[in-house]
């Protein structure tokens, strides 16, 4: 069989089913935009560890660390581009204070306002994720070739998978105000895209810093899973 199935690559693997079961969930019928929620945060825990684990694979070939580069960021495309978008459908879905605003439905069906809020802002959302990511490839790989594979120490720009924690925090805020958070989470939505191709510096996490945001995702796990 073609492509690598190595320990090195087996959260990344468990990373993409957990989107693509979010997605199926958030995208049926009675599917809820909590449990989408669940596998996004999942999706977090293997992003934090999946490459410090395929780094103790001393002997990887230069195949197997460009495969490596690549199927990640093609697994983050999904679970940090692709689902949080579902989730935001879902979220439309099942909140029905949304239809009570006249500027997003009238006699039943979308506007034109709201159609652009709601369908324009996801596709928008996972075009800056898939730019980003393709941004990254490239200049992972040119970079890994001058620094001799050394760890990178800072990122340009929000990355993407930021949006582990991210919309999580912001489902919250659902049990902290009374209104329907759905035009929050849609206008972090666009932020967040905005931020995916600004040119801000961000430190990336040492090891305190990666379980310190896994403390915080198992928080939101808990008070989540309380709350449904």
């Amino acid at each position: 069989m073609i492509g690598v199935f190595d320990y090195t690559v087996w959260l990344t693997y468990l990373s993409l089913i957990s989107a693509v079961l979010g997605i199926v969930v958030s995208l049926q019928q009675a599917g809820h935009p909590y449990i989408g929620v669940f596998f996004l945060l999942f999706c977090g825990l293997c992003d934090a560890f999946d490459g410090k684990v395929a780094r103790t694979k001393g002997n990887r070939t230069a195949f197997e660390k460009k495969f490596g580069i690549q199927i990640d960021s093609l697994s983050d495309l999904v679970a940090f581009g692709v689902l949080p978008a579902c989730i935001g459908n879902a979220m439309v879905r099942v909140c029905p204070s949304i239809s009570e605003v006249p500027v997003f439905r009238r006699e039943g069906r979308l506007t034109f306002p709201g159609e652009v809020f709601l369908y324009v802002i996801p596709a928008l959302y996972v075009l800056a994720a898939l730019i980003r990511l393709a941004y990254f490839n490239v200049t992972e790989e040119e970079r890994q070739e001058a620094e001799d594979g050394e760890a990178r120490k800072y990122y340009v720009g929000l990355p993407v998978t930021s949006a582990a924690l991210l919309f999580p925090t912001v489902l919250l805020l659902q049990y902290l105000i009374p209104e329907d958070i759905t035009l929050i989470y849609f206008g972090v939505m666009l932020l967040a895209a905005v931020l995916f191709l600004g040119k801000i510096r961000v430190k990336k996490p040492g090891l305190g810093g990666i379980l310190a945001m896994i403390g915080i995702g198992v928080l939101e796990f808990g008070i989540l899973l309380w709350r449904r």
